[in-house]
């Protein structure tokens, strides 16, 4: 029995310990943009820049529409209370500085008395009140063209970026299987990095690229109901002012 114990003792001391397997290595997003091949960074870095510049068209668009939607509800109040043009004149349009409407009325105002050569209430013939009509409209398509200005910026971005991050995309497969030939191995951790530094470019575009078309679309909305309400301000000013300002 003692034999078979100290058998026993030296086959346990015998027995190799196998070390336990290591974990897997976890594939960090930050690290693979840092290692990616130098066109699917020159990729990354495009797309930041657009959703950057993205971001600060769409802040600064919101401030200037809101302004001028709040300062247009002011004016409107003060133009439909006065009584005549010149009453409103009077008043000075400083504290409405935001608002389109209030440059259109001054400019169809301005024009009406340079037409009448300051006489107050002296009605305007066809050809003056066409004349009047035509700076006015003008002077609203030009508002409507400040509104809208760097949307189109929104627009290209939202129909541009898909598609660079869909190049990076398609240059991160192409370099995973050129790996794979090179290596002559299909394995995953050959693959996968070169597939996943890919998809984070595709990412990237559509971050980029889905509020540009949100914020686009939302604009647009919000200028085109101006727009509609300054067209007819505008004849609504060349009305009154062919008929002397009343």
């Amino acid at each position: 029995m003692a034999f078979v114990s100290s058998i026993r003792i030296e086959l346990q001391n015998s027995v190799v310990q196998t070390p336990p397997a290591a974990a897997p290595a976890r594939l960090d997003p930050m690290q693979l943009v840092l290692q990616a091949s130098i066109p699917v960074k020159l990729v990354l870095v495009l797309l930041v820049a657009f959703s950057i510049l993205c971001w600060i068209v769409i802040a600064a668009k919101a401030l200037h529409i809101m302004r001028a939607r709040t300062d247009s509800e002011k004016f409107m109040k003060a133009f439909d209370a006065a009584g005549s043009l010149d009453a409103l004149a009077k008043q000075g349009l400083a504290a409405f500085r935001g608002s389109p409407f209030a440059r259109i009325f001054a400019t169809g105002y301005d024009e009406m008395v340079r037409l009448t050569r300051g006489e107050r209430g002296k009605r305007l013939d066809d050809a003056q009140g066409t004349h009047v009509e035509s700076i006015t409209r003008r002077a609203a398509a030009a508002e409507i063209t400040h509104l809208e200005s760097w949307m189109s910026l929104l627009g290209t971005i939202g129909s541009t970026a898909p598609f660079i991050g869909l190049f990076g995309t398609v240059y991160g497969i192409m370099d995973a299987f050129l790996s794979i030939g090179n290596q002559q191995s299909a394995n995953l951790p050959v693959v996968a990095p070169k597939i996943a530094e890919a998809l984070i470019a595709t990412a990237i575009g559509l971050v980029a690229a889905i509020p540009a078309v949100m914020a686009f679309n939302y604009f647009s909305r919000r200028v085109g109901e101006l727009a509609d309400i300054m067209d007819a301000f505008a004849a609504d000013v060349a009305s009154r002012a062919k008929l002397g300002g009343v």
